[in-house]
C-alpha cells in the first residue's frame, strides 16, 4: 500500500550512501557545540566531521539502521543512525587509524569524545540512537519525530529499550515527548565542559 500524500516516506539507505549520509548530518549538526570543540578550525569542520560521520555509518549500517527521508528536489529531508546494542557491536577494521587520517590535528579530542562515550554508555541491550538529522529549511515538520516514530514501534513490539545522547535542552524537551528520561547521572561533559545530556527509552 502507498503512503498517504504528504506523508513522509522513510527508507533504509544502500552501502553506496553512506558518505552521503555522514555529510548530510554534518552540515545538519554543523552548528552543534560539540562539534566545535572536536574541530575548532571552521574552515576544516564540517569536512573532518563528514569523515567522522560516515565512519561511524559504517558500523550501524553492519549492525543497525541507517534511514532518510529523501528531499524532492534530491539529497536528503533528515536522516536517522541506530546501532543494535542488543549484541556486541562488531570490531569496526581500522578504526582509531582511520579516526586519525581523517581528524588529522584533532585526534586527541575525538579521542576524548570516544572516552567520554565509552565510560557512560549504559550495559542493558538497547537501541542506539547516534544520530538524527533534519536539513535546517525542513526543520519544523515532525520529520525526526516521525523518523524515531517509525523505530520506537519495533522496538516496544520487541520489548527493547532505546537511548541516546541529547545535545542541548531543546533536544531534551523534544526526546522527553518522545519516552525518554534523564538517566543517573544525566550530564556529561567533553573537557572544554560541552555536555551531553544521557536519556532512556524503556520499551512500552
Amino acid at each position: 500500500m502507498s503512503a498517504p500524500v504528504n506523508e513522509p516516506v522513510i527508507r533504509s539507505i544502500r552501502a553506496d550512501e553512506i558518505e552521503a549520509v555522514g555529510a548530510f548530518i554534518s552540515n545538519a549538526f554543523d552548528d552543534l557545540a560539540a562539534n566545535h570543540y572536536l574541530v575548532p578550525v571552521p574552515a576544516e569542520r564540517e569536512t573532518v566531521m563528514a569523515g567522522f560521520f560516515s565512519l561511524e555509518s559504517e558500523t550501524a549500517f553492519k549492525q543497525g539502521r541507517i534511514e532518510v527521508i529523501d528531499h524532492p528536489d534530491g539529497g536528503y529531508a533528515a536522516a536517522a543512525v541506530w546501532f543494535d546494542r542488543v549484541t556486541d557491536l562488531p570490531e569496526a577494521e581500522a578504526y582509531m587509524e582511520r579516526l586519525e587520517a581523517i581528524a588529522g590535528d584533532h585526534f586527541e579530542r575525538f579521542g576524548a569524545l570516544g572516552e567520554l562515550f565509552d565510560k557512560n554508555h549504559p550495559h542493558e541491550p538497547h537501541w542506539h540512537l547516534a544520530f538524527l538529522g533534519v536539513r535546517p529549511s525542513e526543520q519544523g515538520k515532525s520529520l525526526g519525530s516521525t523518523m524515531m516514530k517509525h523505530v520506537h514501534d519495533e522496538l516496544d513490539a520487541n520489548g527493547t529499550a532505546a537511548y541516546l545522547e541529547a545535545t542541548n535542552q531543546n533536544n531534551v524537551r523534544l526526546y522527553r515527548r518522545h519516552g525518554y528520561q534523564p538517566m543517573d547521572p544525566c550530564e556529561i561533559y567533553l573537557p572544554d565542559g560541552t555536555a551531553f545530556y544521557r536519556m532512556w527509552r524503556a520499551a512500552s
